[in-house]
C-alpha cells in the first residue's frame, strides 16, 4: 500500500502599504494580541493557527489568512499610529499551498511541504517588502518626472525656472526619500532563521527571485542617482545665477559711486 496523501491547504496572503512609516513602539504597547517575534522594526501576531498579522515600521501591514472584514477593522485600529496616511493604498496578494509533496514557487503562489510558522513568517515578510518597493519606485518616479519637467524647461528657455527655495525643498524631498530607503535597506537582508535552516534558506532565495527584489531596488537607486545628478546641476546654475546678479549689484553700486564723485567734483567747480 502506498503513503496516505496528505491534504493540501491553500492560504492567502494580503500586504498593504498604508503609510509612510508606522510606530512600531506605540502599538505594541496598545495592541496586546500574542506576539510571536518582535523587534524595533516589525511585529508578528499569532491570531489563530492559520491566521497571521504581520507589521512593518516601513508603513506596510500583512495579513494571512484573514477575511475583508478583519483586515479593514485591523487597518482602522493601527492608522492613529501611522505617519503620512497614502491616499491610496497599494496592495499584493500572494497564495500558500501548505502540506504540499515539494517545495515550489510560481508568479503569485508557492507551495511548501509543511505548515511551518517560520515558513509562512518568510512568505509574509516577502510579499510586503515587494508592496514596499512599489511604493518607493512610485515616489522615485514623481521624483524624476519632477526633474524632467525642469530639465525641458532648461533645454528651451535655457534657464531654470526654480527659485532658491523651491530648489532647496526639492532637494530636501529628495534626500528625505534617499534617507527613508536606506533605513529599510534591513528588507533586503536575509532573516537570521534562514542561516541556519537549508529549507528557509532555499525559500529565502526563491522568494527574492520570484519578487526580483533585488533588480527592483536596484532601479530605484538608479532612478534617485538620476535625480541626484539633476540637482547637483541645478545647484550650480542656481548659484551661477546668484553670483551674476551679485556682481551686477557691485558694478552698479561702483556706478553710483564713481557719477557721485564726479557730480561732487562738478558741483565744487
Amino acid at each position: 500500500m502506498g503513503e496516505p496523501t496528505k491534504d493540501v491547504f491553500m492560504l492567502k496572503v494580503f500586504a498593504f502599504q498604508i503609510s509612510d512609516s508606522i510606530d512600531i513602539k506605540s502599538f505594541k504597547t496598545a495592541f496586546t494580541a500574542e506576539i510571536y517575534f518582535s523587534d524595533n522594526d516589525e511585529l508578528f501576531y499569532v491570531v489563530d493557527a492559520d491566521k497571521f498579522t504581520y507589521v512593518f515600521k516601513y508603513g506596510v501591514v500583512c495579513f494571512l489568512n484573514h477575511t475583508e472584514v478583519e483586515m479593514t477593522s485591523f487597518l482602522q485600529l493601527i492608522s492613529p499610529f501611522c505617519r503620512n496616511m497614502l491616499k491610496e493604498r497599494l496592495s499584493d496578494e500572494f497564495e500558500i499551498e501548505t502540506d504540499a509533496p515539494k517545495m515550489y514557487l510560481g508568479f503569485n503562489k508557492v507551495s511548501i511541504p509543511e505548515h511551518d510558522t517560520e515558513m509562512l513568517r518568510l512568505i509574509m515578510m516577502h510579499v510586503s517588502q515587494s508592496v514596499a518597493l512599489d511604493h518607493f519606485e512610485i515616489l522615485t518616479n514623481k521624483l524624476l518626472e519632477e526633474t524632467n519637467s525642469h530639465t525641458q524647461v532648461l533645454e528651451v528657455k535655457g534657464k531654470l525656472d526654480l527659485s532658491g527655495s523651491n530648489l532647496k525643498r526639492y532637494i530636501g524631498k529628495t534626500l528625505n526619500l534617499k534617507n527613508r530607503i536606506a533605513e529599510n535597506l534591513y528588507i533586503f537582508d536575509s532573516p537570521e532563521e534562514t542561516w541556519e535552516d537549508e529549507k528557509l534558506s532555499k525559500l529565502d532565495l526563491g522568494l527574492k527571485k520570484t519578487f526580483d527584489l533585488q533588480s527592483r531596488f536596484r532601479t530605484i537607486e538608479e532612478g534617485l542617482a538620476i535625480v541626484k545628478e539633476n540637482l547637483e546641476l541645478f545647484k550650480d546654475l542656481l548659484q551661477y545665477r546668484q553670483s551674476m546678479a551679485l556682481e551686477w549689484i557691485i558694478i552698479i553700486l561702483i556706478a553710483v559711486e564713481v557719477l557721485n564723485l564726479f557730480f561732487e567734483k562738478l558741483m565744487a567747480k
